[in-house]
Parts: C-alpha cells; sequence; structure tokens
C-alpha cells in the first residue's frame, strides 16, 4: 500500500534533451585531455587518429546493443538493469556498486580536474603541475592543489543545483550542451580556415615516451579512448525519465553517439594540424596548447575559458545521471536503501546526489592518469558483460530486435565485446597495480553484496511486513 503514495520518478525527458545528455557526458575530459598523452605513447599521428577512430566504431556498436536492451528493458539503471536480468542480482549490483566509484564518482573527478586546468591558462596556481603536495607509490599516486580544490568547489555547486528537480537542470544542461556543441565546432571551423597551422603536421611521428611494445600500448590507450567516448549509455540511466522510451532512447544514443564521433575526429585532426605531436606530448590542457598555436594569445583565452564551460556541461551531465542508478539499485533493495528516497517537491534522489558528490570530490585527489585507467578498465568489463548478453537474450520469444542490432548477427555487439576481452588482458598484463585496484573494487562490492544486501533481502523475503 505504501507504494502508491511514494514519489516516482516522472517521464518528462523528450528527445532534445535525452541527446544532449548522450552528448554531453561523453563531451569533455577524454577529448580535451587525451591527444597530449596519446601523442608521447604512440608517437604517430595516423595511429592517433586512428584510435580515436576505433573507438568511434566501438561506441556506436555498444550504443546500439543498449539500444536494444533499454527497448526490452525501460527501467532507469543501465547496466544494473541489464546485468540483473542476464545474469543475477549478484552481478548486477557489482555493477551498481562498481559505477558508483568508477562510472560516475571517477569520471565527475577528472572531468572536474580538467576544468581546473583549462581555467589554469588565466590562474596558474590551478594547473595539475603546480600541486601543493604529492605521494605515489609505484604507477599510484594521490596529489593536492589548487586544481583539486577548484575541482571539488565545481562538484559542489552542481551537486547542490540538481537537488532541485530534473526539469531545472535539464534547462541548465541544455544550455551547456548547446554552449559546448557550438564550441567545438566553433575551434574546428576557425582552426582550419584562419588558424595559423600546418597540414604538414599530420606527417611528423614523435619520439614515444612509452617502453610498452606498440600493440600492447595501443590497447592501454583505448582505455583512455573508452574514458573519452563513455556516455554513449547515458539515456538509459534516466528510462523512466524519458517519453516514449522505446523510440526516444535507440534515437538518443545513436544521434549522440554519431555527432560525438565527427566531433572527435575533426577535433584531433585540428589539434595535429595546429602543433606537432612532439610539442604535444603529456599535455593535459590540450586544447589550450593548440588554440595558442592557431590563434595567438588572445585567441586561446577566450577557447580556454569556452572549454572551461564545456567541461562544466560534462561535469554536469554525470551528476545528474549517476545517482538514477543508485535511487535504481535502492528500489531494488540493493543500495543504501536511503539512495532511494525522492524529494517529495523536487522529484528528485537527493541522498544519492549527495552521496556520489562527497565521493566524487574525495576521488579528484587522486593521480588524473590512475583515474583515467581505473575508469576504462572497470567501465569496459561490465559494458562488456551487458552487451555480451544480447547473444542469448536474442533467444526470448517476446524479445524486441532492432533492425541495427539483427544485421550480420552477432556482428555488432562482437564489435564491442572482442575489443573489451583484448583491454581485460592488456590490462592485467602491462597496468598490474590499477587491475589490482579495479579487482579491489570488484572484491568489495561482492562482500558489500554477501555480507550485508543480501542477508536483508532474505530477512525481507521471510517478514515482508
Amino acid at each position: 500500500m505504501a507504494t502508491s503514495t511514494t514519489p516516482a520518478l516522472l517521464r518528462r525527458l523528450g528527445l532534445f534533451s535525452a541527446t544532449a545528455l548522450v552528448i554531453s557526458n561523453m563531451v569533455g575530459t577524454g577529448i580535451f585531455t587525451s591527444t597530449g598523452f596519446l601523442a608521447g605513447d604512440l608517437g604517430e599521428p595516423w595511429l592517433v587518429l586512428g584510435i580515436w577512430l576505433v573507438g568511434a566504431v566501438i561506441a556506436l556498436a555498444g550504443a546500439l546493443s543498449y539500444s536494444e536492451l533499454g527497448v526490452n528493458f525501460p527501467a532507469s539503471g543501465g547496466e544494473y538493469v541489464y546485468l540483473t536480468r542476464a545474469y543475477g542480482p549478484t552481478l548486477g549490483f557489482m555493477s551498481g556498486w562498481v559505477s558508483f566509484f568508477a562510472g560516475f564518482s571517477a569520471p565527475v573527478a577528472t572531468a572536474a580536474l580538467a576544468f581546473s586546468n583549462y581555467l589554469g591558462y588565466f590562474f596558474p596556481a590551478l594547473r595539475q603541475e603546480n600541486i601543493w603536495f604529492r605521494r605515489t607509490w609505484g604507477e599510484i599516486g594521490i596529489e593536492a592543489g589548487g586544481a583539486q580544490v577548484a575541482a571539488a568547489a565545481l562538484i559542489f555547486v552542481f551537486t547542490v543545483l540538481n537537488l532541485f528537480g530534473v526539469e531545472f537542470i535539464a534547462r541548465i544542461q541544455n544550455t551547456l550542451t548547446s554552449i559546448k556543441v557550438l564550441v567545438m565546432v566553433a575551434f574546428i571551423a576557425f582552426g582550419l580556415a584562419i588558424g595559423h597551422g600546418d597540414w604538414s603536421h599530420l606527417g611528423q611521428a614523435a619520439v614515444r615516451t612509452s617502453a610498452t611494445p606498440l600493440a600492447a600500448q595501443f590497447a592501454l590507450s583505448l582505455f583512455w579512448i573508452y574514458v573519452g567516448y563513455s556516455g554513449w549509455n547515458a539515456a538509459t540511466y534516466i528510462a523512466e525519465e524519458l517519453k516514449r522510451p522505446e523510440r526516444t532512447l535507440p534515437m538518443a544514443l545513436t544521434i549522440g553517439t554519431v555527432a560525438v564521433a565527427v566531433l572527435y575526429l575533426l577535433f584531433n585532426i585540428v589539434f595535429i594540424y595546429a602543433v606537432p605531436l612532439e610539442q604535444m606530448k603529456g599535455v593535459l590542457a590540450i586544447g589550450s596548447l593548440t588554440a595558442q598555436a592557431l590563434f595567438g594569445p588572445e585567441g586561446a583565452a577566450v577557447f580556454s575559458a569556452l572549454l572551461a564551460v564545456s567541461l562544466m556541461s560534462t561535469v554536469n551531465a554525470m551528476v545528474t545521471i549517476g545517482p538514477r542508478l543508485y535511487y535504481a539499485m535502492a528500489k531494488n533493495g540493493a543500495f543504501v536503501p536511503s539512495a532511494g528516497y525522492v524529494h517529495p517537491k523536487w522529484r528528485t534522489p537527493v541522498v544519492a546526489i549527495l552521496f556520489q558528490g562527497a565521493c566524487a570530490m574525495l576521488m579528484t585527489l587522486v593521480n588524473f592518469g590512475n583515474l583515467m585507467t581505473y575508469i576504462g578498465y572497470l567501465l569496459n568489463l561490465f559494458a562488456m558483460l551487458a552487451v555480451a548478453s544480447l547473444l542469448w537474450l536474442r533467444r526470448r520469444p517476446d524479445w524486441q530486435k532492432l533492425p541495427a542490432v539483427s544485421f550480420a548477427f552477432p556482428l555488432v555487439p562482437m564489435l564491442f565485446v572482442v575489443p573489451g576481452v583484448w583491454l581485460v588482458i592488456a590490462g592485467l598484463r602491462f597496468a598490474p597495480l590499477i587491475s589490482a585496484a579495479a579487482a579491489a573494487t570488484l572484491v568489495s562490492g561482492a562482500l558489500v553484496y554477501r555480507y550485508w544486501v543480501l542477508p536483508k533481502r532474505r530477512q525481507a523475503a521471510e517478514d515482508p511486513l
């Protein structure tokens, strides 16, 4: 009886808002930070452009596969819903547990740190290199400085704003997304039309900074690319708030992913046109560096500010989406019960929003590169398992099949699964400490489910009153 009076999420979001969330959740940290690191790791312009193209194909295959999963399971929660239906509650819970840390809190932290570095063009104290404190253990490290303070402040602001209703924050998100896309289009158009670049840069290699064999490094670098494209599944987390989800969800995922893939490839062409790989090696705020080469100091100032605003959009998108997953888990008794609380006036999962904000602010202390690899490793693992479930879920007689996924089946899901397996193996071999951190997250999730969630579920089943 109580459920009839419990506030619920409302179907208020249309195709534009859903697509805006996908684009905002994808465009941000990866494209604005990764190319400088790829330059040193891969050393060849064609490999840098090629890895973004490979990432686009993988992301589109994932988006199409998730579209079919979302049409058949139109509930908020993304991987948590799909993996629970396909593999059972244990793996479903673990995917949600991982998403709390690697799916949203850590990506919010990296986007906020990237925001700080672009502001560092104006305030050098906010740059990542000007930290106050650093401690490392092998390849893992923690850091504190002006960048972390600014990043935590940005997360706090958007966490608070997200408390006041999905329509309110959607208006902010739509505005920020429009600015982001316009900035990227303007950067590409003006960079190629009037920018002071040189097409010969596309033929100039750089001295590699990585000693890892090139094939293995390509796989490791795909973790960064995976983070750059992560977000193609964003609309699945708000399925319960979409109007006509059976139509809106596939269109939002596909349109958003294709649009971002085109922008990414053009953006990287402009980057290399502006600056040869040798000069961009290890640069985090790659947009500021290339804008200065293309347009001079004044143009660099304008685009640094606009790219910082664009990263605000990324932070806000993930702050919005993540708590809907924890809400879905809490409704099923698979997360802290208070995460399922919906404010009666604002109709938002306020406790879940606050939990995520606190975790993301704490994670700004972790080394940026460590966060990116950690995110890519775990997101790849669970998304790969979700897409692989199509191989047997499609045998159900009542399963709704999308034509795009049916074409040459299982080609589309395998385009996602096979590279995912390759990434897991490469991570275990060449990034053991990051892999160990990922494993610790998985083990902690399994323990929480075994000793906390499962007993509560059994108790609820024995005593439903």
